[in-house]
Protein backbone atom coordinates (compact mmCIF):
# COMPACT_ATOMS: atom_id res chain seq x y z
CA UNK A 1 0.00 0.00 0.00
CA UNK A 2 1.24 3.58 -0.97
CA UNK A 3 2.91 5.86 1.84
CA UNK A 4 0.03 7.96 3.63
CA UNK A 5 0.85 11.37 5.08
CA UNK A 6 -3.16 13.16 5.89
CA UNK A 7 -4.05 12.49 8.74
CA UNK A 8 -6.86 9.57 9.17
CA UNK A 9 -9.33 8.65 11.63
CA UNK A 10 -7.97 5.75 14.09
CA UNK A 11 -7.97 3.94 17.87
CA UNK A 12 -5.56 2.62 19.35
CA UNK A 13 -5.84 -1.13 19.89
CA UNK A 14 -2.48 -2.35 21.07
CA UNK A 15 0.51 -0.98 21.94
CA UNK A 16 4.47 -2.95 22.39
CA UNK A 17 7.53 -1.42 23.89
CA UNK A 18 10.22 -1.12 21.03
CA UNK A 19 13.70 -0.44 21.53
CA UNK A 20 14.15 2.35 24.49
CA UNK A 21 11.79 5.12 23.56
CA UNK A 22 9.50 4.08 21.65
CA UNK A 23 6.28 1.81 20.68
CA UNK A 24 5.25 -0.39 18.05
CA UNK A 25 1.28 0.37 17.95
CA UNK A 26 -1.46 -1.38 16.18
CA UNK A 27 -4.14 0.83 14.95
CA UNK A 28 -7.38 0.69 13.88
CA UNK A 29 -7.96 3.24 10.70
CA UNK A 30 -10.98 4.10 9.11
CA UNK A 31 -9.41 3.89 4.88
CA UNK A 32 -6.74 1.98 5.69
CA UNK A 33 -8.23 -0.86 8.36
CA UNK A 34 -4.97 -2.24 10.38
CA UNK A 35 -1.79 -1.04 10.29
CA UNK A 36 1.65 -1.03 12.77
CA UNK A 37 3.74 1.52 13.03
CA UNK A 38 6.86 2.59 15.34
CA UNK A 39 5.88 5.74 17.45
CA UNK A 40 9.42 7.22 17.77
CA UNK A 41 10.18 8.33 21.16
CA UNK A 42 6.54 7.77 22.83
CA UNK A 43 7.81 6.60 26.16
CA UNK A 44 9.86 9.78 26.72
CA UNK A 45 8.11 11.15 29.03
CA UNK A 46 8.00 14.86 27.09
CA UNK A 47 6.37 13.36 24.38
CA UNK A 48 3.68 14.84 22.55
CA UNK A 49 2.54 11.85 21.89
CA UNK A 50 2.55 10.41 25.28
CA UNK A 51 -0.57 11.98 26.25
CA UNK A 52 -2.34 10.98 23.04
CA UNK A 53 -1.82 7.30 22.30
CA UNK A 54 -4.01 6.33 24.51
CA UNK A 55 -6.68 2.91 24.04
CA UNK A 56 -10.59 3.98 23.40
CA UNK A 57 -9.92 7.37 22.89
CA UNK A 58 -10.85 8.51 19.56
CA UNK A 59 -7.45 9.94 17.29
CA UNK A 60 -6.26 11.00 14.19
CA UNK A 61 -3.03 9.72 12.75
CA UNK A 62 -0.44 9.93 9.98
CA UNK A 63 2.27 8.30 8.88
CA UNK A 64 4.62 7.33 6.50
CA UNK A 65 6.45 4.39 4.44
CA UNK A 66 5.36 1.22 2.55
CA UNK A 67 6.74 -1.64 4.57
CA UNK A 68 4.49 -3.49 6.86
CA UNK A 69 5.84 -1.61 9.90
CA UNK A 70 5.24 2.33 9.25
CA UNK A 71 6.46 5.12 11.04
CA UNK A 72 3.66 7.48 13.06
CA UNK A 73 4.09 11.09 12.32
CA UNK A 74 1.21 12.26 13.81
CA UNK A 75 -1.28 11.86 16.41
CA UNK A 76 -3.97 13.87 18.26
CA UNK A 77 -6.80 13.45 20.42
CA UNK A 78 -10.02 13.67 18.41
CA UNK A 79 -12.03 14.11 21.75
CA UNK A 80 -15.64 13.65 22.85
CA UNK A 81 -15.77 10.38 23.98
CA UNK A 82 -15.73 8.96 27.42
CA UNK A 83 -13.82 5.95 28.60
CA UNK A 84 -15.63 2.97 29.36
CA UNK A 85 -14.78 2.13 32.84
CA UNK A 86 -15.63 -1.17 35.20
CA UNK A 87 -16.99 -4.56 33.32
CA UNK A 88 -17.85 -2.09 30.11
CA UNK A 89 -14.13 -1.80 30.12
CA UNK A 90 -13.26 -5.78 30.05
CA UNK A 91 -15.78 -5.86 27.60
CA UNK A 92 -13.87 -2.72 25.50
CA UNK A 93 -10.30 -4.63 25.88
CA UNK A 94 -12.51 -7.72 24.53
CA UNK A 95 -13.25 -5.85 21.27
CA UNK A 96 -9.89 -5.05 20.82
CA UNK A 97 -8.73 -8.16 21.08
CA UNK A 98 -11.54 -9.53 18.67
CA UNK A 99 -10.13 -7.23 16.34
CA UNK A 100 -6.16 -8.17 16.73
CA UNK A 101 -6.93 -11.44 16.06
CA UNK A 102 -9.33 -11.56 12.95
CA UNK A 103 -9.15 -8.25 11.72
CA UNK A 104 -6.56 -8.79 8.63
CA UNK A 105 -3.66 -5.96 8.14
CA UNK A 106 -4.62 -3.14 5.79
CA UNK A 107 -8.03 -4.80 4.78
CA UNK A 108 -10.13 -1.83 5.08
CA UNK A 109 -13.46 -1.91 6.79
CA UNK A 110 -15.48 1.67 7.38
CA UNK A 111 -18.64 0.01 8.62
CA UNK A 112 -16.94 -1.80 11.27
CA UNK A 113 -14.54 1.03 12.02
CA UNK A 114 -17.79 2.95 12.96
CA UNK A 115 -19.45 0.35 14.58
CA UNK A 116 -16.73 0.42 16.95
CA UNK A 117 -16.79 3.84 17.95
CA UNK A 118 -20.36 3.32 18.32
CA UNK A 119 -19.68 -0.29 20.35
CA UNK A 120 -17.35 1.81 22.97
CA UNK A 121 -20.07 5.08 23.04
CA UNK A 122 -22.74 2.65 24.34
CA UNK A 123 -19.73 0.81 26.83
CA UNK A 124 -19.23 4.53 28.26
CA UNK A 125 -23.08 5.06 28.55
CA UNK A 126 -23.53 2.21 30.59
CA UNK A 127 -26.12 0.25 28.13
CA UNK A 128 -26.35 -3.20 27.81
CA UNK A 129 -22.91 -5.25 27.30
CA UNK A 130 -24.40 -8.26 26.12
CA UNK A 131 -26.71 -6.74 23.35
CA UNK A 132 -23.63 -4.37 22.86
CA UNK A 133 -21.35 -6.92 22.33
CA UNK A 134 -23.52 -9.40 20.23
CA UNK A 135 -24.48 -6.30 17.81
CA UNK A 136 -20.46 -5.57 17.46
CA UNK A 137 -19.62 -9.67 16.89
CA UNK A 138 -22.14 -9.29 14.25
CA UNK A 139 -20.98 -6.61 12.61
CA UNK A 140 -17.27 -7.93 12.69
CA UNK A 141 -18.90 -11.57 11.61
CA UNK A 142 -20.37 -10.21 8.24
CA UNK A 143 -18.03 -7.05 7.70
CA UNK A 144 -15.05 -10.43 7.22
CA UNK A 145 -16.94 -13.15 5.73
CA UNK A 146 -17.62 -15.47 8.48
CA UNK A 147 -21.20 -14.57 9.13
CA UNK A 148 -23.36 -17.58 8.11
CA UNK A 149 -26.37 -16.58 6.21
CA UNK A 150 -29.23 -16.13 8.64
CA UNK A 151 -31.72 -15.52 5.94
CA UNK A 152 -31.51 -19.22 4.60
CA UNK A 153 -30.75 -22.59 5.45
CA UNK A 154 -27.89 -24.61 4.43
CA UNK A 155 -30.39 -26.04 1.91
CA UNK A 156 -31.19 -22.76 1.04
CA UNK A 157 -34.72 -23.06 2.06
CA UNK A 158 -35.72 -19.91 4.06
CA UNK A 159 -35.46 -19.68 7.62
CA UNK A 160 -38.62 -20.41 9.23
CA UNK A 161 -38.99 -18.56 12.82
CA UNK A 162 -41.55 -21.85 13.86
CA UNK A 163 -38.40 -24.37 13.66
CA UNK A 164 -34.88 -24.78 15.61
CA UNK A 165 -31.73 -25.18 14.08
CA UNK A 166 -28.48 -25.65 14.58
CA UNK A 167 -25.09 -24.16 12.92
CA UNK A 168 -21.93 -26.00 10.79
CA UNK A 169 -19.17 -24.67 10.39
CA UNK A 170 -18.97 -24.93 6.19
CA UNK A 171 -22.77 -25.46 6.03
CA UNK A 172 -24.79 -22.99 7.75
CA UNK A 173 -28.11 -23.98 9.40
CA UNK A 174 -29.53 -27.39 9.23
CA UNK A 175 -32.97 -27.86 10.44
CA UNK A 176 -32.92 -29.85 14.04
CA UNK A 177 -35.57 -31.77 16.22
CA UNK A 178 -36.52 -29.08 18.78
CA UNK A 179 -37.29 -32.29 20.93
CA UNK A 180 -33.65 -32.41 20.93
CA UNK A 181 -33.45 -30.27 23.66
CA UNK A 182 -30.19 -27.66 21.70
CA UNK A 183 -30.29 -25.59 18.62
CA UNK A 184 -31.42 -22.29 18.08
CA UNK A 185 -35.12 -20.90 17.45
CA UNK A 186 -35.26 -19.42 13.85
CA UNK A 187 -37.33 -17.04 15.50
CA UNK A 188 -33.51 -16.34 17.10
CA UNK A 189 -32.01 -16.04 13.78
CA UNK A 190 -34.50 -13.44 12.20
CA UNK A 191 -33.85 -11.27 14.95
CA UNK A 192 -30.17 -11.41 14.84
CA UNK A 193 -30.94 -11.02 10.92
CA UNK A 194 -32.59 -7.49 11.77
CA UNK A 195 -30.13 -6.43 14.33
CA UNK A 196 -32.20 -6.79 17.21
CA UNK A 197 -32.71 -9.44 20.37
CA UNK A 198 -35.79 -8.55 22.10
CA UNK A 199 -35.84 -11.22 24.83
CA UNK A 200 -33.37 -12.22 27.13
CA UNK A 201 -33.51 -15.85 26.32
CA UNK A 202 -32.52 -14.71 22.66
CA UNK A 203 -29.96 -12.97 23.76
CA UNK A 204 -28.47 -15.87 25.87
CA UNK A 205 -29.06 -18.20 22.41
CA UNK A 206 -27.17 -15.47 20.37
CA UNK A 207 -24.38 -15.52 23.05
CA UNK A 208 -23.90 -19.17 22.73
CA UNK A 209 -24.24 -19.10 18.99
CA UNK A 210 -21.58 -16.42 18.45
CA UNK A 211 -19.41 -18.26 20.70
CA UNK A 212 -18.92 -21.68 18.37
CA UNK A 213 -18.97 -19.26 15.43
CA UNK A 214 -15.81 -17.15 16.66
CA UNK A 215 -13.97 -20.08 18.51
CA UNK A 216 -13.77 -22.05 15.14
CA UNK A 217 -12.43 -19.04 13.21
CA UNK A 218 -9.91 -18.32 15.84
CA UNK A 219 -9.30 -22.44 15.63
CA UNK A 220 -10.32 -23.32 19.15
CA UNK A 221 -7.46 -21.04 20.94
CA UNK A 222 -9.73 -19.53 23.58
CA UNK A 223 -9.53 -15.06 23.80
CA UNK A 224 -7.74 -14.15 27.29
CA UNK A 225 -10.19 -11.12 27.95
CA UNK A 226 -13.56 -13.60 26.93
CA UNK A 227 -12.26 -15.82 29.84
CA UNK A 228 -11.91 -13.28 32.59
CA UNK A 229 -15.82 -11.86 31.36
CA UNK A 230 -16.64 -15.36 31.57
CA UNK A 231 -15.73 -15.73 35.09
CA UNK A 232 -17.31 -12.87 35.91
CA UNK A 233 -20.33 -13.77 33.99
CA UNK A 234 -21.15 -10.74 31.67
CA UNK A 235 -20.27 -12.62 28.44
Amino acid sequence: MATSSREEPAWLLHSTPYRETSLVVDLFTREHGRIAAVAKGAKRPRSSLRAVLLQFQPLRVSWTGRRELRTLTGAEWSGGLDAPRGDALLCAFYLNELLMRLLAREDPHPLLFDAYGEALAQLASEAALDDTLRRFEWTLLREIGYAPDLERDAARVPIDARRTYAWRPGEGFVVRDAAAGDGIPGSVLRDLAEGRLTTASGRQQAKYLTRAILSHHLDGVPLSTRQILVDLQKL
